[in-house]
């Protein structure tokens, strides 16, 4: 049987790392936070794939349609991701844009890849 083990060697303190990880996943146990995380996740396209320079993202204010919350809670979530390190916000115009942040989630891929851990 196969077992999820996690990476030891992706910090030189794994205290540190396991809170790191630990403050991602509680940004995402909230199902609007998660959400919105998908929502970006969905649409953040790298620049080889897309043609262009720019990663794709979506502004503040298209993040919260259809999920019947007022803006501002859809700014606190938005928040939590950010400090989480889930997410970029950077200001273009009048516009704020959000996207993933392609190192957080490198390295929740690494967290949750298989290893050859057997049951004894």
């Amino acid at each position: 049987m196969l077992y999820w083990c996690n990476i030891r060697n992706m910090s030189n303190n794994e205290h540190n790392n396991n809170e790191t990880l630990a403050d991602i996943f509680k940004a995402l146990s909230n199902p609007y936070r998660l959400e919105i995380f998908n929502r970006l996740s969905s649409c953040n396209i790298s620049a080889e794939d897309s043609g262009s320079e720019h990663q794709i993202c979506e502004c503040v204010g298209s993040l919260g349609k259809d999920l019947d919350i007022a803006h501002s809670t859809v700014s606190h979530h938005l928040k939590e991701l950010k400090r989480a390190g889930l997410i970029r916000m950077v200001r273009n115009g009048k516009r704020t844009e959000c996207q993933v942040n392609e190192e957080t989630l490198e390295m929740i891929r690494e967290y949750f890849k298989p290893c050859c851990c057997r049951q004894p």
